[in-house]
């Protein structure tokens, strides 16, 4: 079973949390309520997110200084942040908010279909990610001389065959995401984003194939998963 992406919806008024809950809920993922920027960065201490949807104008700490903190945090600066403000104060505004580490800039009211589509390409690349770092894990497993559960370790043909096919699976489909970005015009963010998933996966398939046999295996180096 594939596990849920989780998405914060961080916005100090009950009432717009509702409506994030009822554009996002066709998605099928795990929203996540905070009411305060406090009350996200809490959250993002103990869990993983594909996404934040931060709104701008809150009481207290603002969503700038909300933002500001999960970018200066090593766990959470890589996370994408979509602002959503009420106000529209002009292009000095909007620069403010991709200042503050936004890969998108949206002010109410906005599109459903078109927040819904946006953020569904950002919970897409997270679940991509996901499946290259199990496909990592393996492969580090086979490397310091361990199996993973269920693989006769006195077969590593077989192991190497079984991880070929997995990471074959995902390159397939990171291949179709990049062709779905092109087609759309989408975000220069999330083609961005996109282009950094297929240079890992490449790195990934050359570790691969130096284990073949015949390839001076033993020598191979995993890619870096950051």
């Amino acid at each position: 079973m594939v596990q849920k992406a989780k998405i914060l919806l961080v916005d100090d008024r009950p009432e717009n949390l509702l409506a994030l809950e009822a554009i996002l809920s066709a998605l099928d993922q795990t929203l996540v309520r905070a009411s305060s920027g406090e009350e996200a960065l809490k959250a993002l201490l103990t869990d993983d997110f594909a996404v934040i949807l931060l709104d701008v104008q809150m009481p207290g700490m603002d969503g700038f200084e909300t933002a500001a903190h999960i970018k200066r945090r090593e766990r959470t600066r890589d996370i994408p942040i979509i602002f959503l403000t009420a106000i529209n104060h002009g292009p000095h505004h909007t620069f403010r908010g991709y200042a503050a580490g936004a890969v998108d800039y949206i002010s109410k009211p906005f599109d459903p279909w078109v927040l819904r589509a946006k953020v569904s390409v950002f919970v897409e690349l997270y679940m991509k990610n996901c499946q290259l770092r199990e496909q990592a894990a393996l492969l580090r497993l086979q490397l310091e001389g361990g199996s993973p559960h269920g693989v006769d370790e006195k077969e590593p043909a077989g192991l190497l065959a079984e991880l070929s096919a997995r990471l074959a699976a995902v390159e397939e489909q990171a291949e179709a995401l990049s062709k779905q970005l092109d087609d759309e015009s989408a975000d220069a963010a999330a083609v961005a984003t996109a282009a950094h998933l297929e240079r890992k996966l490449t790195g990934l398939r050359r570790a691969l194939d130096a284990l073949e046999p015949g390839a001076g295996g033993s020598a191979a180096t995993l890619p870096s998963q950051s």
